[in-house]
């Protein structure tokens, strides 16, 4: 790297190149172009997953960490537990667990409740992977988000109290905007590990790019084409999301 400059993106170049020959190859043979068909249909499952868990992540990470930096030390308390428990269990055990003990465990209880009766099998896999994908990662965006309100100086934070700023304003107009700039490289990397962690889905049976290639390859036994198709989906995807959140990021940083 150059002093006070950037590198060239030769890498992205080379990226780029070896993408569109290996798209070419793929439609141009009847198999692997058959087989990106149907794995466009997962496309869908993958983006839906991932941003409604990644959300639903955000959300509940905020509030554990605003928890975290809370004076009540009941809330405090919790927030560690959570995070702790959460970030001790495999993502792919988590999602095993909230499958088949968790979602049975919640239909009991609405059942117990004496509310309309409900049943196990009605509760879609989709939904019991969102809940588990969004349990996991709240954890983490939870120890990011604490980390970001952290860095904020105190001093700010003293001078909107001089200012008559209610604790609501402190947050929304001093620290929020300061602590967004700080968390917003390692949120955006979870979100790209998140669409390469929702391929753990297919272990439900969901429907995503993962389990269609595992149904293809299983009936056409063409397993070199047919998971040469899904690593390019999903290379295609994280590495466009990599660059759109890198460039947003240095637009952040410029603002």
């Amino acid at each position: 790297m150059t002093p006070g400059g950037r590198d060239f993106p030769y890498w992205l170049v080379a990226a780029c190149l070896i993408g569109a020959a290996m798209f070419a190859a793929v439609l141009g043979d009847p198999t692997s172009r058959g087989v990106l068909v149907t794995l466009m249909q997962g496309v869908k499952t993958t983006v839906f997953v991932t941003l409604i868990s990644y959300a639903m992540a955000c959300a509940l990470g905020l509030s554990l960490a605003l928890m975290a930096g809370s004076g009540s030390i009941v809330l405090r308390q919790i927030s560690r537990f959570y995070v702790e428990v959460m970030r001790g269990i495999p993502i792919l055990v988590l999602l095993l667990y909230v499958a088949f003990v968790l979602a049975p465990a919640l239909v009991a209880g609405w059942n117990a409740l004496g509310l309309p009766e409900a049943r196990t099998r009605d509760f879609p896999l989709l939904w019991r992977a969102i809940i588990a994908l969004f349990l996991a990662y709240s954890a983490f965006l939870a120890e990011v988000f604490r980390a970001g309100l952290q860095s904020v100086d105190k001093g700010q934070i003293e001078a909107g109290r001089a200012l008559g700023l209610s604790r609501w304003h402190r947050f929304r107009f001093v620290v929020w905007p300061q602590a967004f700039r700080t968390i917003l490289p390692p949120l955006g990397n979870d979100f790209v590990a998140m669409v390469k962690d929702s391929s753990l889905v297919s272990v439900l049976g969901v429907a995503d790019i993962t389990q269609l290639g595992k149904v293809l390859a299983a009936g056409n036994f063409r397993y070199f084409e047919t998971y040469n198709v899904v690593v390019l989906v999903y290379l295609t995807m994280t590495i466009t999301l990599s660059i759109v959140l890198r460039r947003f990021e240095r637009g952040q940083r410029r603002g």
